[in-house]
């Protein structure tokens, strides 16, 4: 497997045809990714690559940047279906094998470069772009995520009991998603509320490891209210905040009741 010479993968998107193509870009950020103490990827030359139907892009990093004395072909692919790829390897880092952990893409556009499997499953421990941990996938550059401090007036409600109100809470706008109001604690009932152990990953925000039940009782959805406790630089501003599922509550923004979001997090009616 050769590196393709630089230059060779254009900076500009290309639009996926035929349905098993991919989208790709060059991206500038020196990438790393480890198991255990073993540093497995270690790229300042990446490409972002974004598969048909999946809206999230993934890395595919040139074989010279990567510990390929650790990967074996396999003949099992992937729980995933990788936009027509055929060669997968399994990845022996120390006493550990993961199964179809990596593969590469056929045709010459990417050609000599590989990909490593992210979402939902423990293939590397750790992803870094530059000295700072990603969690989930790799950013989208062409994604925006702003957190903005205001002084709009937020009541948040369920089952007709007002849970927050507030006049200083921080907007977050993130691409595709709907507006998240995040409220300081003091302005949130929290007695009305039971923490739990949920735990979740954004690759935009951080980890939140605090999460709260509604404790009224009634068809509430479960986890329905969270807090990022030590957020990535980028979105500070919403440290100890809390947060609440639009799609899953009543919030009345200036006097104006906000219509419920249907997103990818909105919970089926019954």
């Amino acid at each position: 497997m050769t590196t393709p010479s630089p230059g060779a993968v254009p900076v500009f998107r290309r639009r996926p045809d035929p349905a098993d193509s991919v989208i790709w870009e060059l991206s500038e950020r020196w990438v790393r990714g480890t198991k255990g103490d073993v540093t497995v990827v270690d790229s300042r030359r990446p490409v972002l690559v974004w598969e048909p139907g999946r809206p999230v892009p993934l890395y595919g990093f040139p074989a010279d940047d990567v510990r390929t004395d650790l990967l074996r072909k396999t003949e099992r692919g992937a729980t995933r279906r990788h936009a027509g790829a055929t060669v997968f390897y399994d990845l022996e880092a120390g006493d550990q094998t993961v199964p179809a952990a990596a593969w590469t893409y056929p045709g010459e556009e990417l050609a000599g470069y590989i990909c490593f499997e992210w979402f939902g499953r423990d293939v590397l421990d750790h992803w870094y772009e530059e000295d700072e941990e990603i969690f989930v996938h790799p950013r989208d550059p062409h994604k925006r995520v702003d957190a903005l401090p205001s002084t709009r007036h937020v009541q948040v409600e369920i089952q007709g009991t007002v849970v927050a109100d507030t006049h200083t809470p921080v907007l977050l706008f993130e691409t595709h998603l709907p507006v998240r109001y995040y409220i300081p604690r003091e302005d949130v009932r929290l007695d009305l509320f039971t923490p739990t152990d949920a735990r979740t990953r954004c690759p935009y925000k951080g980890v939140a490891t605090e999460y709260w039940s509604w404790a009224g009782g009634g068809d509430v959805r479960p986890d329905i209210a969270w807090s990022y406790p030590d957020p990535l630089p980028a979105v500070s501003v919403i440290k100890d905040r809390v947060a609440f599922y639009n799609e899953s509550v009543d919030i009345i923004v200036d006097g104006e009741p906000q219509r419920r979001p249907a997103t990818v997090f909105s919970i089926p009616t019954r």
